[in-house]
């Protein structure tokens, strides 16, 4: 894939917390208009030079009183404009992550919503699992792996639940509908990325 770096977020930086926090608002927003309306929120006018830009977006949705997911779906590369990308994948993360329920519009106030800028996903070269796990930065990668037509992906939060590597990789694994040494046993591609997380208090 060529980029055009004119038109497409090459950095994390690119995206203050003015504009992160905005994000999440809007992401709020455009789960509220779908829930109450049926309607994919329509933007008058894009506040942000940024959100013009092709990005990469997950969005998180946690019960805000235990912690517990409610949902999460986003995206690995940019194929959209930002805000685009968040509109989209904020209303699949309250309404189509099968391991959920959809969000009803009465358990919108106790949710909170997280939003994480992906950077562009890049190759983790190896030469075998040792080799990878050395390669491998706890806490800061997002990995996606990929094995044919299998791939899965974790952000970097999920550190926080499964901070020793080989788990990690494991479990990443089982989410590809792989088996869980497919990492040690199988030609796996692994990439990294990065994320900026904006999230409501």
């Amino acid at each position: 894939m060529v980029l055009d770096k004119k038109n497409i977020i090459t950095s994390l930086d690119e995206i203050d917390e003015k504009e992160g926090k905005a994000l999440v608002k809007l992401a709020r927003a455009a789960i509220e208009e779908y829930l109450k309306e049926g309607k994919i929120i329509d933007l008058k006018e894009i506040p942000f030079e940024s959100w013009k830009k092709l990005g990469a977006s997950f969005i998180t949705l946690e019960n805000n009183l235990t912690g517990n997911l409610r949902g999460c779906i986003g995206s690995i590369i940019p194929v959209q404009s930002l805000y685009k990308d968040v509109i989209r994948n904020s209303i699949a993360a309250a309404t189509q992550d099968p391991r959920f329920r959809p969000l009803s519009l009465f358990e919108l106030p106790e949710t909170r919503v997280k939003v994480s800028i992906l950077s562009y996903p890049k190759p983790i070269l190896y030469e075998d699992p040792k080799d990878l796990l050395n390669k491998i930065e706890p806490m800061k990668d997002g990995l996606i792996l990929k094995y044919k037509n299998f791939q899965g992906t974790f952000l970097p939060d999920v550190w926080e639940d499964l901070p020793e590597k080989t788990l990690f990789l494991s479990n990443l694994c089982l989410k590809a509908n792989l088996p869980a040494d497919c990492w040690i046993n199988l030609p796996v591609e692994i990439y990294r990325y990065r994320t900026k997380v904006f999230s409501e208090n």
